[in-house]
C-alpha cells in the first residue's frame, strides 16, 4: 500500500491497528514519561529533555500499569519503532528506554493530548454531573 490509501476508517487498514495502539492510555503514558523529568509535581507538561528510563523508573512513574502490561506496551512501542530497548552488560543487567525521532514525533500529539485532559478535566466533570442529573 502506499502512503496515499491508508484510510483508518476501512476496518482491514493496518493504519486502523497502528491508531488502536497509540491510542491506548498506556502508550500514552509510556512515551509521556520518556519525555518527563519523572515529578508528578502540579503541572508538569512533560516537555523535558528526553532522556533513557530504566524499566523500574518507568514502573513507578506509571502507577496501576501492571508489570505485565507495561512490559508488553513496551515491547509493542519497540515493534513499532517508537522507542529503544538497551540492555548494558552490568549486575544486574541494566535496560534501558528510549525514544526514537518517530516517538519523539508522536511524543509531541501525546502530550498536547495530556495537557488537554488535564486542562479540561473540571468542565468534563461538570458536564458528566449536569448531564447525569437530566438523564439519571
Amino acid at each position: 500500500m502506499s502512503k496515499a490509501e491508508y484510510d483508518a476508517f476501512l476496518a482491514q487498514c493496518p493504519s486502523r491497528q497502528l491508531l488502536d495502539r497509540i491510542t491506548d492510555k498506556w502508550v500514552a503514558l509510556v512515551l509521556a514519561a520518556l519525555r518527563s523529568d519523572g515529578s508528578h509535581r502540579f503541572g508538569a507538561d512533560c516537555a523535558g529533555d528526553p532522556r533513557p528510563r530504566r524499566y523500574s523508573e518507568l514502573f513507578r512513574t506509571l502507577p496501576g500499569v501492571s508489570q505485565k502490561m507495561l512490559t508488553q506496551t513496551l515491547r509493542a512501542l519497540e515493534r513499532d519503532g517508537l522507542i529503544t530497548r538497551t540492555v548494558e552488560p552490568t549486575v544486574p543487567v541494566t535496560v534501558t528506554y528510549e525514544l526514537t525521532d518517530l516517538g519523539f514525533s508522536l511524543h509531541e500529539m501525546i502530550r498536547g493530548l495530556k495537557s488537554w485532559a488535564e486542562t479540561y478535566m473540571d468542565d468534563v466533570l461538570a458536564n458528566r454531573a449536569a448531564y447525569d442529573t437530566r438523564v439519571g
